[in-house]
């Protein structure tokens, strides 16, 4: 291109609106000058190169010409590379030692097992603190397949009602293949587990435990996916081929209630049928002091014990002030985000899912706040990066892969992570304590974390988060609005920015 061309800038708008409208995402083509445009034709327009025996034969020679390869040889392909490389020096840095900790942890620790329910373990073992203290419990859960089953069964509905409103697009669209690919998860989000507590409360767990299904929950989702997805084609047609608009209302309502009609009846006979939320339970128990107690309750009015504060416990706050604080790089801070299509309960008191963008420094000093004034913190986080297992440890030394490989692997910054797929929340847990440095108070060095994988991880069930992990892999935490400031607050009353279903922060916990 002559000098004597103008620069067509580049651009990229992307309009993001209402459930009834596209996404669109143009960008204009670098045909101008300039040195990005040239830059993006040299790199269309080459050749593409193959891989050369020769080359490949000579980078094997080099690399095992190394007694440091050739040993690294030996331990890597023998064993699980993780387990070789893992950093001793990282697993004694990380102590259990905190000197800012919630009174009351709660107990016992809780098992998932083979099931995507993270969020909702998380959340009942917040929830739990209060009712704990309340009726002096030593060991106490909550029944997290209660949430559970009602979760399956109204994201059931809300994927139905996804699918009659996008019914105008292909169905090879990507919203709509991104809708089929999984028409409902195990996982979820705070803004969920608010909307059903606020539907149909909660039960003790001695009311309603775990099924098999509930704790490996595969087979239940495939034959709930199979069902959905013949039922989205179902509805397509109807709508596709109606000859009548005026009758259409009524046939799709009159369709969609035998599809989850159906859809009940699996769940209720794979999980057990669940307590009514307005029906009186009967829940009886021994206290720490070893007293046979009885309550009479419903789901709903149990739930409202985790509001109160007229009764000595450590968790004042309540669900409804509860701010889901997130740290997304790729946005300015104090922007309000909610992810379009994104949540389970449709219609009623329903929230969105809704997050508050803010610096990581204010996430974490939200955070401890909430520890100082004795209240657990649920959280979301990438847990299986640069983390052990067995150990309860998750810092970015705990595996060595430049010793290694002579690679890192923290090349990416976290925006880069997250606009590549690299990285995106997918585990919720529960912090309860921070150890903050001794000569410099707003300095946070390590964080005790209740996890929900069993007793048999970590030290006996919990972890211990690296100050410098959470910088790098925790993307939200759940605080009282309370201990917020007021421009944090303020983001609250915001026009949100609307991401696409895909996005990373639509990931839900699993």
């Amino acid at each position: 291109m002559g000098a004597s061309q103008s620069k067509i800038p580049f651009e990229e708008k992307v309009v993001i609106g209402t459930d009834d409208e596209e996404y669109v995402h143009v960008e204009n083509e670098l045909t101008g000058s300039g040195e990005k445009g040239t830059a993006i034709n040299i790199a269309k327009s080459r050749k593409p190169e193959g891989l050369s025996s020769s080359t490949v034969s000579k980078w094997e020679s080099t690399l095992l010409e190394d007694p440091k390869n050739r040993l690294a040889l030996s331990a890597l392909s023998a064993a699980n590379p993780r387990g070789v490389l893992l950093s001793r020096a990282a697993k004694i840095a990380d102590q259990q030692v905190f000197n800012i900790k919630i009174p009351f942890e709660g107990g016992p620790i809780t098992n998932q097992r083979q099931s995507g329910r993270c969020w909702l373990f998380a959340s009942t073992n917040v929830f739990r603190v209060a009712l704990m203290q309340k009726y002096n419990l030593d060991q106490f859960e909550l029944s997290q397949a209660y949430l559970f089953f009602w979760d399956k069964l109204e994201k059931s509905n809300w994927f139905l009602e996804q699918i009659i409103s996008t019914a105008d697009q292909d169905l090879d669209s990507r919203l709509v293949q991104r809708l089929l690919h999984e028409p409902l998860s195990d996982g979820g989000q705070w803004d969920m587990v608010y909307n059903l507590v606020d539907k149909y409360g909660l039960v003790p767990q001695s009311l309603y435990p775990d099924s098999f299904n509930a704790s490996s929950s595969s087979i239940l989702n495939s034959i709930i996916f199979t069902k959905l997805r013949e039922y989205a084609l179902v509805l397509r047609d109807l709508i596709s081929s109606s000859n009548s608009p005026p009758a259409l209302e009524q046939t799709l309502r009159d369709t969609k209630s035998k599809m989850m009609k159906e859809i009940h009846a699996i769940l209720t006979l794979t999980l057990g049928p669940p307590p009514s939320a307005t029906e009186e339970f009967t829940w009886s128990f021994v206290d720490r002091t070893n007293k046979a107690r009885t309550v009479r309750s419903t789901p709903l009015d149990l739930a409202k014990d985790i509001y109160s504060s007229q009764f000595r416990i450590t968790y004042t706050g309540t669900i409804s002030r509860m701010v889901s604080l997130v740290h997304d790089p790729r946005h300015p801070p104090l922007t309000l985000l909610t992810v379009d299509r994104l949540g389970n309960v449709v219609g009623g008191a329903s929230r969105n899912v809704t997050y508050v963008n803010v610096s990581m420094s204010t996430l974490k000093q939200a955070c401890v706040n909430m520890l100082k004034a004795g209240q657990p913190i649920f959280f979301g986080s990438d847990v299986g990066k640069f983390s052990d297992r067995a150990a309860g440890v998750m810092d970015l030394d705990i595996i060595d892969y430049e010793l290694g490989f002579n690679v890192s692997l923290l090349g990416a910054d976290k925006a880069s992570r997250l606009r590549t797929g690299e990285s995106l929340m997918t585990h919720a847990m529960v912090l309860t304590a921070v150890h903050v440095d001794e000569n410099d108070g707003n300095k946070t060095v390590r964080w005790r974390v209740q996890n929900s994988w069993g007793a048999d991880v970590g030290e006996k069930g919990w972890f211990v988060m690296s100050d410098t992990w959470m910088d790098e892999f925790v993307y939200q935490a759940v605080v009282d609005e309370k201990f917020l400031g007021k421009e944090v607050k303020e983001v609250l009353e915001k026009e949100p920015v609307v991401l696409p279903l895909w996005d990373p922060m639509g990931s839900l916990a699993a």
